[in-house]
């Protein structure tokens, strides 16, 4: 059985971090989120993906190659303007045998809930319950099968929604070709499937045990918490000097030395060829890439840190999620916890959004350097290339390029 994954779009609610990526390449536990999905379908056998891409598609492409390294061979199609889910089937139809998977490229599932969706009986479509229905599309089920699919109503009939996970066969093109453009503007799959159960198709409902939905960027710090709970071991690649302690399970990649006096509580995750401490102290749930600095008196607690990103000297990091080729100067510390306790709001897209979080520092995008002692907000989020001058108090939405005094 093939698999298609929808890969094509950026999410614009994830910038900064998707100016210079597409979402699907976002790391969590130090890998992209599609390279999770792909493993995944590995387990359960599926050898044969094809990708649909269209934003920034050369960092997939030069990333995945032909699938080789990853255990699978990947055919891409290309999707230039990205008008919908359904459109992005049409477009990968013709090398689709015909049973195929289909996923969207920014959500986590285990490989036991896509073996319950390749056993079932025919079409079938994976279900969620969750808290905010009203953000996707809601599904109505009726003696396991799927009665109606409605996209993001404004008052939702049920809390079951749509994964974005779905085993389909040839019997859906046609509906692809009669699917209207919808109210967004888009050709989506739920109308396809909708028009499909008119006609008289069945999907049998697919109940999920495991699914997280990427869709801001603080929900990188949720999965990337998921992923470094499912680390059961230690595996130290690199050298632990005399005076360091590791507690927990701790995972450190080949040509990172850990100096003395650091201490390392798992799950972690520290990629190659980092230099760590000496006198620093890495909390839980936090993963660090490839040839990163953390220095000495630095403190880093649930937080990602991307490639080539120094945290070299006095500063905090907590609950947030740092781009590449970044450099906080000395002294430089994010907040993340309101004085008075409560959820924090982040501006997205010129508005504020709950984050659901009461704790929340930062979402920095690439390129970004601060001077000494420089603050930074809950909440705050930082745009690529900015240049944050000493003793700045940084807060809200920093355009991209901008320069802070």
């Amino acid at each position: 059985m093939k698999a298609v994954i929808l890969a094509a779009g950026e999410g614009m609610r994830m910038r900064p971090l998707t100016y210079t990526r597409p979402k699907v390449m976002l790391p969590i536990a130090n890998k992209p989120i599609l390279e999770h999905l792909i493993s995944e379908l590995s387990k359960v056998g599926v050898r044969d993906v094809v990708l649909v891409v269209g934003y920034k598609d050369d960092v997939i492409r030069n990333y995945f190659k032909d699938g080789g390294n990853f255990g699978v061979s990947i055919e891409y199609v290309s999707q230039r303007k990205q008008l919908g889910t359904a459109d992005a089937l049409k477009s990968a139809v013709h090398l689709l045998d015909d049973e195929f998977l289909m996923l969207n490229g920014d959500n986590i599932v285990s490989h036991e809930d896509l073996k319950k969706l390749i056993e079932a009986d025919g079409m079938a479509i994976g279900i969620f319950r969750v808290e905010n229905p009203q953000d996707f599309g809601i599904v109505e089920v009726e003696n396991g099968r799927i009665r109606k699919i409605v996209e993001k109503p404004e008052k939702p009939p049920s809390d079951l929604i749509n994964a974005g996970v779905y085993k389909f066969n040839s019997d859906i093109i046609e509906f692809l070709e009669r699917t209207p453009l919808s109210k967004r503007g888009e050709y989506e799959i739920t109308d396809t499937i909708q028009l499909a159960i008119n006609y008289g198709i069945e999907f049998k409902a697919v109940e999920l045990k495991t699914w997280i939905d990427v869709g801001y960027p603080w929900d990188l710090l949720k999965a990337n918490e998921f992923m470094l709970k499912n680390i059961n071991e230690s595996i130290i690649e690199g050298e632990i000097e005399e005076g360091a302690h590791i507690k927990g399970n701790v995972v450190i990649g080949e040509g990172t030395v850990i100096r003395s006096g650091s201490y390392i509580i798992g799950p972690v995750v520290i990629g190659k060829n980092c230099v760590i401490g000496p006198n620093c102290f890495i909390r839980p749930y936090t993963s660090i890439g490839d040839n990163c600095h953390i220095g000495a008196c630095v403190e880093i607690k649930n937080s990602i840190i991307m490639s080539n990103t120094n945290v070299p000297h006095l500063n905090y990091v907590g609950d947030s999620v740092i781009g590449e080729n970044c450099n906080l100067g000395a002294g430089t510390k994010i907040a993340n916890l309101r004085l008075d306790g409560k959820e924090i709001y982040a501006t997205v897209k010129g508005r504020k959004v709950p984050t659901g979080r009461r704790k929340f520092g930062a979402i920095i995008g690439d390129n970004v350097k601060t001077g000494i002692n420089v603050s930074i907000n809950v909440g705050t989020m930082i745009g690529n290339d900015v240049l944050i001058a000493p003793s700045a108090k940084v807060e809200g939405y920093i355009e991209p390029y901008s320069r802070v005094f």
